[in-house]
């Protein structure tokens, strides 16, 4: 891949531009949703930090709230009906909740860039690639339309379209699958942001696509130095990317940790059994993948205690009557599981390192 070239104007941000601390922070965010038959509690509570240049994987079955969560840092929680009711998003040292509409446009595209789940959709149909590409650039940076269009080529290229100066002057029907995924990653990437959000970018590939995006992403995040913040429900798609993991159920946060603790260590039984579900390659391939038995609850009334004790085969009383607070399990690795509460004389012991718990 070539090296990214930019002008003395637009040149990728230095770390001396970033505040000291998280790039990002989410502090109890509560977001709903209202509906005629009642309120949807979508988000309850979610803590989330994560560090400038890091790797972000945020987990969950659909419907546990990861992409409403993602969509309140952007600030495109549909109002109404959607409601952010508590909480701050802390992003480069400035709470983005408490920007005005004008100054939150400046922020994105430019300093958090977003992947949006849908390939096929996400980009117009009557305009073309290079130019939906440009907008992005003439809007945040201001050049000339002639050199935005030479920084569409350039985009185009660095995401390894081939020929991207014909490419640019196509339509996205003209464009393959992977092709419009990497187009789409091309707009997110054109203003070089602090921040890139992909939510679900590999959903609709198959899977020698899937692997190619991953890699791209994984490529573009070490030569340009920013962070990234992938939303996924498969647990395979984050091994490629991540170096941190959160694990969302029915709108809250039920484990994080790093990458090898998450996958050797996991200690939340949801985690657990998001893990056996997911192919390996050390089995016999007749062996039947696990499935997590029931359904997720119903947010409308969000249960009392752990929303994931009805289809636990560890639960106990208590998990039923109150919900658990996180506990630490090991350095940087938090769980929100009764088992591991200090209170429980039976809770399991740091597993020994390179064992897998799950």
């Amino acid at each position: 891949m070539e090296a990214l070239t930019l002008d003395n104007e637009s040149k990728p941000r230095t770390q001396a531009s970033i505040v000291k601390g998280p790039l990002l922070s989410i502090e109890d965010l509560q977001v709903s949703f209202h509906t005629y038959a009642g309120e949807v509690h979508a988000v309850r509570g979610v803590n989330i930090q994560l560090e400038s240049g890091g790797a972000l994987a945020v987990v969950g079955e659909s419907g546990c709230g990861k992409t409403v969560t993602m969509q309140a840092v952007m600030r495109l929680t549909p109002i109404p009906p959607g409601k952010i009711k508590n909480g701050r998003i802390l992003f480069n040292g400035k709470d983005v909740l408490q920007l005005s509409e004008n100054q939150m446009q400046s922020v994105r595209g430019k300093e958090i860039g977003m992947i949006f789940q849908d390939p096929m959709t996400g980009l117009n149909p009557t305009m073309m690639v290079g130019t939906q590409i440009a907008e992005a650039v003439v809007r945040h940076q201001r050049l000339s339309h002639r050199a935005a269009m030479e920084r569409a080529v350039e985009m185009l290229e660095i995401v390894e379209i081939p020929n991207p100066q014909v490419r640019a002057n196509q339509y996205p029907h003209q464009f393959s699958g992977g092709m419009r995924q990497r187009a789409m990653i091309a707009i997110a990437l054109a203003c070089q942001p602090l921040l890139l959000i992909a939510d679900e970018p590999t959903t609709s590939l198959d899977v020698t696509i899937q692997a190619q995006i991953l890699d791209l992403l994984k490529d573009l995040q070490a030569k340009l130095g920013m962070s990234i913040v992938i939303i996924t429900h498969n647990l395979g798609v984050v091994a490629r990317l991540a170096r941190d993991i959160v694990v969302m159920y029915a709108g809250k946060v039920v484990e994080q940790g790093s990458a090898p603790q998450i996958f050797y260590h996991a200690a939340h039984p949801y985690t657990q059994a998001l893990l056996r579900s997911v192919p390996r390659l050390d089995e016999d391939t007749r062996t039947s993948l696990a499935s997590i038995p029931g359904a997720p609850p119903d947010l409308f009334i969000p249960p009392n205690g752990c929303a994931f004790a009805p289809r636990c085969v560890k639960t106990m009383r208590v998990c039923l009557q109150y919900d658990a607070e996180p506990t630490q399990v090991d350095e940087g690795h938090f769980t929100s599981c009764w088992l591991h509460h200090s209170d429980n004389p039976d809770r399991p012991r740091p597993a020994a390192k390179g064992g897998r718990t799950a």
